[in-house]
């Protein structure tokens, strides 16, 4: 009958079998290659930002591509030795100062708890989540351990940006053949859109992380924190992952602002809250309507997934990957309905008709 479809043989059974075991072992293997996958995707976006930076001094000095690529590498590099090489030592030392009134101001909150109900129940409490001896070693090598995996991380990104953004029209055209013939020209719109919305991202998180920088720095300065533009420069460092950057200068700035006085604790605190909720109500709207079309509920929601998906190097790459599938689900998902004209023509069906 011609309703009915072909039977179903052995041999259509086997190879569909085939096809779903080739797909589980594909995901398997990349699921395997998870690690590497991340760091040829953070290599990309190194090779990105260099690209466009050399361009950018290729057009303003006149040089060739080389030596523009090769500025766009050093420069930032001498601006960051540069800068902690300069206030370095003034925060190592004030950190040396901290910790060594660390101690005593441990005992005297101790002593202080020890006089309520309450901080004694808390100090009892807290003592049975100290650990032992052998587990703060076995977390201290552990902390060792991955450092010295991100630190040899950092290093294959770095150099394998560099040679991508050194020859990108080599590695675009191996890309290109990978691709049917009908599909290459396609092929390239999609890369260069997604190409625009990164541009347009790194541009909103530049000035987020120049914003952020800044304006900590200042901010601290005026309420007397040491090395205040270091920690600021920390900030805006860390703000390329967004919300980071205050994250990571709160604890040791206001540490630092009670190690010279309670005063200064408490007006790092307001200084910190202050930058933070300019930065996140004002600053961060702005430029993300005006360069990147990116709504902050999706931001947070990507770095917790990501976060808890592919660890710390899904974090860092979480915005610029929720950018780049934002952009391909509108290159390549189509509608053939206009959302906005149905959403008109629904309302104006659901008004009743005016009388003549």
């Amino acid at each position: 009958m011609s309703g009915q479809g072909a039977p179903v043989t052995d041999l259509t059974i086997f190879r569909r079998t085939l096809v779903v075991a080739a797909g589980i072992g594909f995901a398997v293997i990349l699921w395997r290659l998870t690690d590497l996958i991340l760091l040829l995707l953070a290599a990309a976006l190194v090779a990105f930002i260099f690209y466009k930076f050399a361009n950018f001094l290729q057009e303003r000095l006149r040089l060739p591509f080389a030596a523009a690529l090769a500025l766009a590498v050093i420069l930032p590099s001498l601006f960051l030795v540069f800068t902690f090489a300069l206030f370095g030592n003034m925060m190592a030392a004030q950190f040396a100062i901290l910790f060594n009134q660390l101690p005593q101001a441990w005992a005297d909150l101790q002593a202080w708890l020890l006089t309520t109900p309450f901080g004694r129940e808390a100090i009892a409490s807290a003592s049975s989540f100290v650990p032992e001896g052998s587990r703060i070693v076995a977390i201290l090598q552990t902390v060792f351990s991955s450092l010295g995996t991100v630190l040899t991380s950092l290093v294959v990104v770095l150099v394998a940006g560099i040679y991508l953004a050194a020859q990108p029209r080599l590695y675009g055209r191996g890309v290109l053949h990978l691709v049917p013939p009908h599909a290459r020209h396609k092929t390239v719109e999609v890369v260069r859109a997604v190409a625009d919305a990164i541009s347009g991202w790194l541009k909103a998180q530049g000035v987020s992380m120049i914003f952020v920088g800044a304006f900590t720095g200042i901010a601290l300065s005026l309420v007397g924190i040491p090395a205040a533009p270091a920690i600021g420069l920390v900030a805006g460092l860390c703000e390329f992952v967004p919300y980071l950057g205050t994250i990571v200068v709160a604890i040791p700035s206001i540490l630092i602002g009670f190690s010279i006085s309670p005063e200064t604790g408490v007006w790092a605190i307001v200084a910190i809250v202050v930058v933070q909720q300019v930065q996140g109500n004002i600053v961060t709207p702005l430029v993300q309507s005006t360069m990147a079309e990116l709504p902050p509920a999706l931001t947070i929601f990507s770095l917790i997934a990501a976060g808890v998906v592919l660890g710390p190097m899904g974090v860092i790459l979480a915005v610029p990957l929720t950018v780049v599938g934002q952009t391909l689900i509108k290159q390549l998902v189509v509608y053939h309905t206009d959302i906005e004209g149905e959403a008109a023509a629904s309302g104006a069906s659901a008004s009743p008709p005016s009388e003549a």
